[in-house]
């Protein structure tokens, strides 16, 4: 398995990213080689700190990198080598299987949409994320990939999403919920309506029908399909919720010696539920719908995060999620009668 990784693109540098890449191959021999894009002196410099020796490491050199700054379109035009275009040409060239990048999430998608092209019947690509919920996870798309779709576009998130939740949460034949303002089929706007309507028609699709925002950590759908727009609101406001309240605990059960001898036995489960919240052992995002697999980090990964990307883009592999997304659509755009441009 090689594994490509723009180490350029995130808030604390490369060196952060390398300690990542170094976790990684000490944990999962199967990953063969990992191609480290950007500046070939702070990777040498980031190397050298770790004590990661070159064996399964090989440096591809650039000095343009795309900032969080930049205009995707726009910056990736003026940067011809930017590290994250560099690193998509990894993975068209086949030398790599895939790419993971902590870098501009715009770019990210712009670069590898334009390089590597959408798999055959897709008409836009869209981002998964996978959510905790008190039993168990979901799986939430596209959370900003797509911000303007089309019924047929939630449609293709709904088949990708699918087969997502049955490569990662390996859970077999996946609840499929459209994100609504109610759970009647009449409720929403004309997105949602006509996207309800082409769901229905394909028979595989265990699609269980609208869902409300308070549904989405009940255990009713495995699957959460909306636009971009709204997907990137959810997923934003979810995290900063659950770090917002552990400040307001942390701040509570420091009021007085009852609280603080309370919040000590109860330690344990506060620990507990930061870990399944703390969204660095999700790793990545995937990108989902292209020619070639692409894992998107946060910007602000630290190592942990970068590992379980590893993680994941191994488990995507092994699953041979384009493949299987390539035969879902083919299949529900012969049913619907629906050509690639939707």
């Amino acid at each position: 398995m090689r594994i490509a990784v723009d180490v350029m693109g995130g808030d604390h540098g490369p060196d952060v990213v390398i300690h990542g890449v170094q976790q990684a191959l000490a944990s999962d021999p199967e990953i063969q080689r990992i191609h480290l894009v950007g500046d070939q002196g702070q990777i040498e410099s980031g190397l050298e700190k770790c004590g990661l020796n070159l064996d399964r490491i090989e440096i591809h050199h650039t000095d343009q990198v795309l900032t969080m700054d930049d205009k995707p379109v726009v910056g990736l035009r003026k940067k011809k080598r930017a590290s994250v275009l560099l690193a998509v040409d990894l993975v068209k060239q086949g030398e790599v299987q895939a790419l993971v990048s902590p870098g501009n999430t715009g770019g990210v998608v712009a670069a590898s949409t334009i390089r590597l092209r959408r798999l055959p019947g897709v008409d836009r690509a869209c981002i998964a994320t996978v959510m905790p919920r008190p039993k168990g996870h979901f799986v939430l798309l596209d959370v900003g990939a797509t911000v303007d779709c089309k019924p047929a576009h939630l449609l293709h998130f709904a088949l990708m999403g699918k087969v997502f939740a049955e490569a990662v949460l390996q859970c077999s034949n996946p609840r499929i919920g459209l994100l609504n303002v109610g759970t009647e089929d009449v409720k929403g706007n004309e997105l949602t309506i006509e996207s309800f309507k082409l769901c229905q028609k394909i028979k595989n699709l265990n699609f269980v029908g609208n869902v409300e925002g308070h549904d989405l950590f009940e255990d009713c759908v495995d699957v959460v399909v909306c636009d971009g727009f709204v997907g990137n609101i959810v997923l934003k406001s979810c995290e900063n919720l659950a770090n917002g309240i552990f400040g307001w605990l942390k701040d509570e059960l420091m009021r007085n010696p009852i609280r603080k001898a309370g919040a000590l036995l109860a330690r344990g489960a506060f620990r507990t539920i930061r870990e399944r919240t703390d969204s660095e052992n999700y790793g990545g995002a995937p990108l989902l719908g292209l020619n070639g697999n692409v894992m998107i980090m946060h910007g602000s990964c630290r190592e942990k995060s970068v590992r379980n990307a590893m993680r994941v883009t191994k488990q995507t592999l092994n699953y041979g999620i384009n493949s299987r997304i390539s035969e879902e659509v083919s299949t529900a755009n012969q049913i619907l009668g629906l050509s690639k441009s939707t």
